[in-house]
């Protein structure tokens, strides 16, 4: 009897990690990480090394974030991509709450999950004809949500199995 175990795909968004800062994830969002596969991450990124030493860890999807600066010509402003068979576009800015879901529908019609970051603001909701938007919020910087976050995606044989925000404040 085989187990299949599926595709588990962490999602991060808006880390503002910078070089010779305090910034840096907590240790749930690296067990998140651990956890996974792959890594989806919404952009924000902000500094070449911390997306470099990601990539070290597990193979890394990124877009480009509005401050992203320094990794303008590594990364894609938005990306569409199939991950077993599931259908996700990827981006950083989706734009305000009221109308998202129409104007994703509109922009990535054939995604059946878009990711994105931006407003440090989680969402985890249904949109369009069952279009999953997701955006894990920020591990790093809460700003005026409750918690520090991150995401994962767990998809296997083109069939999204499981979707959750995580909440990684550090201890």
């Amino acid at each position: 009897m085989a187990i299949v175990i599926g595709m588990r795909v962490a999602v991060l968004a808006d880390t503002h990690v910078r070089s010779g800062s305090a910034t840096a994830l907590p240790r749930a969002a690296w067990e998140v990480i651990a956890k996974s596969d792959l890594i989806a991450h919404c952009g924000d990124i902000v500094a070449r090394e911390f997306l470099e030493e990601l990539q070290t860890i597990k193979p890394v999807l990124a877009v480009c974030g509005n401050n992203d600066v320094g990794l303008v010509d590594v990364v894609p402003v938005e990306l569409r991509v199939e991950l077993d068979g599931v259908r996700v576009a990827i981006l950083h800015d989706a734009g305000p709450a009221r109308g998202r879901a129409r104007r994703m529908a509109s922009r990535f019609g054939d995604a059946d999950v878009v990711l994105f970051g931006h407003s440090h603001v989680p969402v985890n909701e249904r949109g369009v004809e069952g279009q999953l938007l997701f955006n894990p919020g920020s591990a790093t910087q809460r700003r005026r949500q409750p918690h520090c976050s991150a995401g994962f995606l767990l998809i296997e044989s083109g069939r999204l199995l499981e979707h959750a925000i995580v909440v990684v404040d550090a201890p």
